[in-house]
């Protein structure tokens, strides 16, 4: 039932030290297709990754039962970590062939893998780069009408990859924190967000939201691009 895949999040998740060898570190992987022909906005992969996320998060394969189930459960009771990877041509085709669950809005397309032990990583996966390819921020104008809107620091100028790692935390807080009523109704609509830069001004604004309880942060462990205990993101509905 949704009630019980969503009874998962809003319960909250994480928080075990991560394992002594870096190989046994749970993680899920996010495809991001960036081809180098119709290359999507940046704005727009992270809106997808965002959507891939929380899609497997919710999805009828990790509820009671499901072949998904044992792996999700695992990761979501030790730390969180999300590991963004680009592909395109034959790389992308290859990934639909690994467990996961793909979100396409417009030309952009983002693919979250099941997580799993780091040192288990699929060959056709662990061989894409993480890093080496970025896309230039964009003005995507206002967000979309009743969408929820995901929030990025524009100051921590973080790459699309770590980005893309940090809307996928910020989906998941915000199924979390909603109703089961709430997520389902946003999962009926393929669960469709907004991800936006905020200036210092609007993220000004962000800090009071999340101050006075209107919004969640996502506070970085500080692993890779940004100092630990760095706010990346937030949402709000």
């Amino acid at each position: 039932m949704f009630a019980e895949r969503h009874a998962v999040l809003a319960a909250g998740y994480g928080g075990q030290e991560d394992p002594p060898d870096p190989a046994d570190v749970l993680a899920m992987p996010v495809i991001l297709h960036i081809p180098k022909v119709d290359t999507p906005s940046r704005t727009d992969l992270l809106q997808v990754a965002a959507s891939a996320a929380v899609a497997l998060c919710l999805d009828v394969r990790v509820g009671t039962g499901g072949e998904w189930q044992d792996a999700f459960l695992t990761w979501t009771g030790a730390r969180i970590r999300k590991v963004a990877r680009r592909a395109r041509g034959s790389q992308w085709t290859a990934a639909q062939e690994i467990p996961g669950v793909t979100v396409s809005v417009g030309n952009a397309q983002a693919r979250a893998l099941v997580p799993g032990r780091v040192g288990d990583l699929d060959t056709r996966i662990k061989k894409l780069q993480i890093g080496g390819t970025d896309l230039e921020h964009n003005e995507p104008g206002q967000a979309g009408p009743g969408m929820p809107v995901l929030w990025i620091d524009r100051a921590l100028d973080m790459t699309v990859g770590k980005a893309a790692a940090q809307v996928g935390h910020a989906s998941m807080l915000l199924a979390g924190a909603m109703t089961t009523e709430q997520c389902e109704s946003w999962a009926s609509n393929g669960f469709a967000c907004s991800v936006r830069d905020a200036d210092p001004q609007q993220w000004l604004g962000a800090l009071e939201c999340v101050n006075d309880g209107r919004a969640v942060a996502v506070r970085d462990a500080g692993f890779t691009e940004v100092a630990p205990g760095s706010m990346t993101g937030h949402r709000n509905a």
